[in-house]
């Protein structure tokens, strides 16, 4: 059904307000927004699966099964053990060989290595070992102490004043960068919150995962809300990543709670969403979120008609399964990206898809879809939900986010955010539970 802007005469939820009891106040939303029913989340540090609820990085019991868990720690307590290492095997070599094999040379090394992992006093400790076992050996060579080791501890102690230096303006750096690693991540669960696992007929499942480059900041977006005669679902990616686009999903994601309680129908929330971005723009034009567009999915689900609605700008289409059939709904006529700067007179087409007491509808970002393996293959998204339709709802995250990392080739190096969608049986509507009120807050 097409519909022109602004809005047309497209089926729709019919409108309300926001004294709507499964509206009300969240916690977390921005001032002046009533929102406990639907929650919108995190695309934090964190990963968020199954229960909808953020699970965050595991908490592991001691160091060694920190180690077991983390590779990469395992690589930083070898670096750290390094410059150790170097000092008792270059001394030990230099005894067992023969007097003109002279592996004490190798001790200059252990402070440069040290700079990588240690601190500034922990590199002159190191340095400082380093000048004493030299003078040992010096020793019991029955060297001169002069001229000879006297250049070479001042070569030593030279090397190790710069490597403590560098070490010290290495640390500063990583201080910096997680200070404004913590701000941004703030900033993000200041603007998203995690799903509810009911949300008036349906039930929620999400998948969250930061991408493996460490962008904990991302420009996924999701919201749930359970509104007067339904249930409306937005998902969105906003182009690049970092502040800016945290910035301009939080906009989306503010004019869509404005407009899912009050709108006719779903163009009514895409004029909606592209009118608040607009308005931006002309507000802030120095703001680099006044130039981003977003790609945004919407979806709406009657309480008493067996089907959802879909309006596509610019995203990709959802997968539905009904039964064992599982197939990619095929939009109509999608839309151009939110804020695009390109001038399009177009329709906003609604489809209408039946969507049934136990049918299932995944929707998902480009970070899914987009996966390739070593070979430049996409994910065969559509294939594996196949695989998976006997799987019970909770699993989904958990098996998508697994076989997500197998395929690509540098494992999950975009945020991939997946919302599933299970239709409940008619009766069964419930509001979100105290429980999921307080996730997030």
């Amino acid at each position: 059904m097409d519909t022109r802007r602004p809005g047309g005469a497209t089926k729709g939820l019919p409108p309300s307000d926001r004294a709507d009891p499964a509206g009300s106040a969240g916690a977390g939303g921005p001032a002046g927004t009533n929102d406990p029913a639907g929650t919108d989340g995190p695309a934090g540090p964190g990963r968020t699966t199954g229960t909808g609820r953020t699970t965050g990085a595991a908490r592991p019991v001691g160091a060694v099964r920190r180690v077991l868990r983390r590779p990469a720690e395992l690589g930083y307590l070898l670096g750290r053990a390094l410059p150790f290492l170097v000092l008792a095997a270059a001394p030990l070599a230099d005894v067992l060989t023969a007097p003109e094999e002279r592996f004490d040379r190798f001790l200059v090394a252990a402070p440069a290595l040290a700079a990588v992992t240690w601190g500034a006093r922990g590199t002159l400790a190191v340095g400082a070992l380093a000048m004493g076992a030299t003078t040992l050996l010096a020793l019991g060579r029955g060297e001169p102490l002069f001229p000879a080791l006297l250049a070479g501890q001042t070569v030593l102690a030279v090397v190790t004043l710069a490597a403590a230096l560098t070490s010290r303006a290495r640390r500063r750096r990583e201080v910096e960068l997680r200070r404004v690693s913590e701000v941004a991540e703030a900033a993000q669960r200041a603007v998203l919150r995690p799903l509810p696992r009911r949300l008036g007929s349906v039930d929620l499942r999400l998948l969250y995962e930061a991408s493996a480059a460490g962008a904990h900041v991302g420009g996924d977006f999701y919201k749930a809300l359970k509104v007067r005669g339904g249930v409306r679902i937005m998902l969105g990616d906003v182009q690049g990543k970092g502040l800016a686009a945290v910035e301009a999903a939080s906009l989306l994601l503010g004019s869509f709670r404005e407009a899912a309680y009050t709108a006719p129908d779903l163009p009514a929330i895409a004029e909606r969403l592209e009118a608040s971005m607009a308005r931006y723009a002309e507000r802030a034009p120095e703001s680099t979120a006044a130039d981003r567009f977003a790609t945004v999915l919407l979806a709406e689900i009657p309480d008493d008609e067996p089907v959802v609605r879909l309006l596509s700008c610019g995203h990709p289409a959802p997968i539905v399964q009904r039964g064992p059939v599982v197939r990619t709904v095929e939009l109509s006529s999608p839309s151009v990206p939110i804020h695009l700067p390109v001038p399009v007179d177009a329709p906003f087409t609604v489809d209408e898809v039946p969507f049934a007491p136990g049918d299932r509808m995944l929707m998902f970002t480009d970070g899914v879809s987009e996966t390739r393996d070593g070979r430049g293959a996409f994910y065969p998204l559509e294939r594996r939900l196949r695989g998976w339709a006997a799987e019970p709802a909770d699993r989904i995250p958990d098996l998508l986010k697994e076989d997500l990392a197998r395929h690509g080739a540098h494992g999950l190096d975009d945020d991939t955010t997946a919302v599933l969608v299970v239709r409940g049986a008619a009766g069964e509507e419930t509001l979100p539970s105290h429980e999921d009120h307080l996730v997030g807050v």
